[in-house]
C-alpha cells in the first residue's frame, strides 16, 4: 500500500524504500522538524507597516530634506542649509529694495527750461557820406583789411576743463557756437532772408515758438527782432555784393552753474552790399556794412548731446543805417554816396575790441573809419 510521498508506481527498482533512503544526506540539514513547522506563523504586512514609522518609499528631492544628503531623519543636510540661506538673503535684499524704493522714490531732476531771448539791436547812423566802390578796394581801406574771410575769422580759444565740464564738452559747446555764428551770420540764404532753418535747427526746443513768431511777426520789443537772432538784410533795400565776408572776434566760455556752460561770442562782421534793384543810390558801386554781435549762448548736458544751444541774450550794433528805420525785421543799409541823416548820441565803434559801448538810446552814431590797419576809438561822451 502506497503512502503519501511515495512515487505513484512505487519505488523504482534499484532504489531503497522509505523517506530516509529517498533523501540524501546533502539535504538533511535543511529539513525542518515537525515542531518548527507547527510553530511557524505566516503574516502579511501592510504597505504602511512595511514602510516603517519614518521611512519613505520615494526619496524627497526638496531642499528642505537636504536632497538626500543628510541623514534620513528629516533634518536638512549641508546643501539644504546653504540653499535656505541663499533664499533668505535674496528675499531680504528684495524686501529692502522695495522698502527703500517706496520710502525714497527716485525722481529725475526736471530739465531747466530755456529762457526767452532778450535782444537789443542798435542802428548806427553815419556821420559822413558813405564811401562807395569795388568791394576789394573798400575792404583794403577799412579797419577790416586784416580780417579773415568767413568762418576762418571765428577761431576757437584754448580749452581747459572746468569743475563740472570736461574739455571735450567745452570743445563741443564752442564748436556748436561757431556753427551758430556761421549759419546766422554768413549763410547766403539767411543773409538774403530766403531761409532761417539753418539757424532754427541749432536752437533749444523751448525757444522755437519765440523764434517762429519772430520770423513771421518781427517787432522791436526786445523779444522778437529778427536781427537779434541772425543777420538779415531787407531784400527790398540791399543785397550782398561779395560773399567773402570779413570776420574778426573772440569766443570765451565759463561755467555759470554745475549743469550750465555759457559761451560768449563777440564778433564784427563786415559785408560789402549794394542797393537792391530799383533802389535809387547817390553813387555807383558797393558800400561796407558793419555788424557787431555779442551773443550769450548757454548749454546744459542735453544741449551738448543734441548739438543745440540756448540763445540767452544778444546785443547788436549795425550801420550805417538811418535811425528812422526799425531794424527789427532786417537791416536797411544807407547806400553809397548818401550823407548823414540823424544826429544821435556819442559815436559807437563796431570795430573796437573789448566791451562794446552801449548806445544811450535805440540809435547810435557810427564812428568814422580809421586808416587801414588802425582800430578807431570812440570818443568819450
Amino acid at each position: 500500500m502506497a503512502v503519501p510521498g511515495d512515487p505513484p508506481n512505487g519505488t523504482p527498482e534499484g532504489m531503497g524504500g522509505g523517506d530516509e533512503e529517498f533523501r540524501s544526506d546533502e539535504y538533511r540539514s535543511v529539513v525542518f522538524d515537525e515542531d518548527f513547522v507547527r510553530a511557524a506563523r505566516l503574516q502579511e504586512y501592510s504597505a504602511q507597516e512595511r514602510m516603517g514609522e519614518h521611512a519613505r518609499a520615494v526619496r524627497s528631492r526638496s531642499i528642505w530634506s537636504g536632497g538626500g544628503s543628510g541623514p534620513r531623519t528629516g533634518t536638512p543636510g549641508r546643501g539644504a542649509r546653504q540653499g535656505m540661506l541663499l533664499v533668505l538673503l535674496i528675499a531680504t535684499a528684495f524686501s529692502a529694495a522695495v522698502y527703500m524704493g517706496l520710502r525714497n522714490p527716485y525722481v529725475p531732476p526736471p530739465g531747466r527750461p530755456a529762457q526767452a531771448l532778450s535782444s537789443t539791436v542798435v542802428p548806427l547812423a553815419p556821420t559822413t557820406a558813405v564811401p562807395g566802390g569795388r568791394p576789394a578796394d573798400l575792404y583794403a581801406k577799412s579797419p577790416a583789411a586784416d580780417y579773415r574771410v568767413g568762418a576762418a575769422g571765428i577761431a576757437l580759444p584754448a580749452v581747459r576743463r572746468t569743475q563740472h565740464f570736461t574739455d571735450v564738452q567745452i570743445v563741443t559747446a564752442l564748436s556748436i557756437a561757431k556753427d551758430y555764428l556761421v549759419n546766422s551770420s554768413l549763410d547766403p540764404d539767411v543773409l538774403a532772408g530766403a531761409a532761417n532753418r539753418p539757424v532754427r535747427v541749432l536752437l533749444d526746443p523751448d525757444q522755437l515758438a519765440q523764434f517762429d513768431r519772430t520770423m513771421t511777426s518781427p517787432a522791436g520789443d526786445g523779444r522778437h527782432a529778427v536781427t537779434g537772432w541772425l543777420v538779415r538784410f531787407d531784400p527790398a533795400a540791399a543785397v550782398v555784393a561779395d560773399s567773402r565776408v570779413r570776420v574778426s572776434g573772440t569766443l570765451a566760455y565759463a561755467e555759470v552753474a554745475p549743469d550750465v556752460l555759457e559761451v560768449i561770442t563777440d564778433h564784427t562782421f563786415v559785408y560789402a552790399v549794394r542797393p537792391a534793384t530799383g533802389v535809387p543810390a547817390a553813387a555807383d558801386g558797393a558800400s561796407l556794412f558793419t555788424v557787431r554781435r555779442e551773443l550769450r549762448l548757454r548749454f546744459d548736458r542735453d544741449d551738448l548731446g543734441a548739438r543745440r544751444l540756448e540763445l540767452a541774450a544778444a546785443y547788436v550794433m549795425a550801420g550805417p543805417q538811418d535811425c528812422s528805420n526799425d531794424p527789427a525785421g532786417g537791416f536797411r543799409p544807407v547806400p553809397a554816396g548818401a550823407g548823414p541823416t540823424t544826429v544821435g548820441p556819442p559815436a559807437s565803434d563796431p570795430y573796437a575790441t573789448g566791451e562794446p559801448r552801449r548806445a544811450a538810446g535805440l540809435c547810435g552814431v557810427l564812428a568814422p573809419s580809421a586808416a587801414p590797419g588802425e582800430i578807431p576809438v570812440s570818443p568819450a561822451p
